[in-house]
């Protein structure tokens, strides 16, 4: 079968293509927006990609055209597509019906550290000899890819509440049906499509309903909005994790130990930071343990666990200064990475480098919420294009803030106050323009 992926380039459709390849069927794809990690990985698949879309796609005569939620009424190739009565299904839609029918689902929900917890659980699984198959939204260094398919019983899915399409409005994770699923969090986003936060949790509820009572349900202990979701009714047994009635842990962030319900279960030791990340792994933990693996060896497995591409990324040290890359948009989320890189460096600076991109920030929603977002940051640079209200305004009162609508002109700035030492972080949930490449041939002048 030939499927063109409309909105191919995004992490989830992206994956989509990738399992459809590895499945046999032809896969072609467009879309407005094309840079890396997830460009280089489909061209690395051999999957033709083109720019634009233009209704001449339809001369490629696809068998089906699958469709992104970035495609909208108005986009010409899906009007033809309309027009001419041709067949066409969301993504979600389509992976239920043709990959996750017959597997064993793992799925991860949450505000905050789904792509990163999701890595975690396909790792452990990996180590384990169990070689699920998965699709997450980033790219896990351990993987080099985001998604991928096998012939064994086990799938874990990145399971994200934003709109299926622009023709199903339910979220993406009610076509998955997991048997185990980890509830990591929950906070408002998603201003665009969602009131508040009670039509979010109301998605959540209509996600635990999927789960059958033999599966398991994984909730963080300390969210009042998770404890609302599994008030309104729960047919699942129920563990969870962050306190200590279930899945704890104690020690230091980079080497902790695992109890569950008091008891010992093994002992982590790893690279990754922030009080984050080790909530992160308990979930996993208790994840994989329902899927049948030790918690010993699942403790163990994330000693080799090298997090996903994009989440404090690396991406080069020169003159002694740190560029990080991070996907940190949403308020707690920069306020969490920051905290774990202060925990890190210690006294060194940390130049904080955002691009309020995601729908929410651009819309101002959680803007107010920016500021001390950033305090552990001893200097901010805030890039402000396209947002629909002023950051100079609400940076104003921050002696340590600037804001810069030109991109030639925040590099400057950054560059000529960074000095050795310096760490470095840049937080989008886009390609920002390339400023890190941008920012290194700077550093690399100064």
């Amino acid at each position: 079968m030939h499927l063109h992926i409309l909105g191919i380039c995004g992490t989830f459709m992206g994956g989509i293509a990738a399992i459809a390849r590895a499945a046999g069927h032809r896969v072609t794809g467009c879309d407005a927006n094309v840079y890396p990690p997830m460009s280089d990985q489909l061209r690395a698949l051999n999957i033709d990609l083109i720019e634009g879309y233009d209704p001449d796609q339809l001369a490629l005569r696809a068998d089906v055209y699958v469709i992104g939620n970035v495609v909208t009424r108005g986009n010409p190739l899906m009007e033809a597509i309309l027009d001419r009565g041709l067949p066409y299904i969301s993504g979600p839609q389509w992976l239920a019906e043709q990959v996750l029918r017959d597997k064993w689902v793992l799925a991860v929900a949450g505000t905050h550290g789904k792509t990163t917890t999701t890595a975690m659980l396909a790792w452990i699984l990996e180590q384990a000899g169990l070689r699920p198959g998965f699709l997450i939204g980033g790219i896990p260094q351990n993987f080099g890819i985001s998604a991928r398919l096998t012939e064994l019983p086990f799938f874990v899915i990145e399971a994200d509440e934003y709109d299926t399409a622009f023709f199903d409005k339910r979220s993406k994770f009610v076509h998955y049906r997991p048997r185990t699923l980890i509830l990591n969090n929950l906070e408002y986003d998603h201003a665009d499509i969602f009131a508040d936060l009670a039509a979010i949790e109301t998605q959540f509820h209509h996600l635990v309903r999927t789960v059958p009572g033999q599966g398991l349900i994984i909730v963080n202990g300390g969210e009042e909005s998770l404890r609302r979701v599994i008030a309104r009714g729960c047919w699942t047994p129920l563990e969870h994790f962050g306190d200590s009635e279930g899945w704890s842990a104690q020690g230091d962030e980079s080497a902790f130990t695992v109890y569950f319900k008091g008891v010992w279960q093994g002992e982590v030791s790893w690279s990754l930071i922030g009080a984050h990340n080790v909530l992160n792994a308990l979930a996993a933990i208790a994840a994989a343990r329902h899927a049948g693996v030790a918690s010993a060896q699942a403790c163990a497995a994330l000693a080799t666990f090298e997090s996903v591409r994009r989440r404090m990324e690396v991406r080069g040290q020169i003159n002694g200064i740190t560029v990080y890359d991070d996907f940190a948009h949403h308020p707690t989320a920069i306020a969490t990475t920051l905290g774990g890189l202060r925990h890190k460096v210690g006294a060194a600076r940390i130049l904080a480098v955002i691009e309020p991109r995601s729908n929410t920030m651009k819309l101002g929603v959680m803007n107010q919420a920016l500021p001390a977002s950033l305090r552990e940051a001893d200097r901010v640079f805030c890039y402000s294009a396209n947002l629909a209200w002023d950051a100079t305004t609400l940076f104003a009162a921050m002696d340590n803030a600037q804001v810069f609508e030109n991109m030639e002109a925040l590099v400057a700035a950054i560059a000529a106050q960074a000095r050795s030492g310096d760490h470095m972080l840049i937080m989008s949930n886009g390609g920002f323009g390339g400023i890190h490449e941008k920012l290194l041939a700077a550093l690399a002048v100064v």
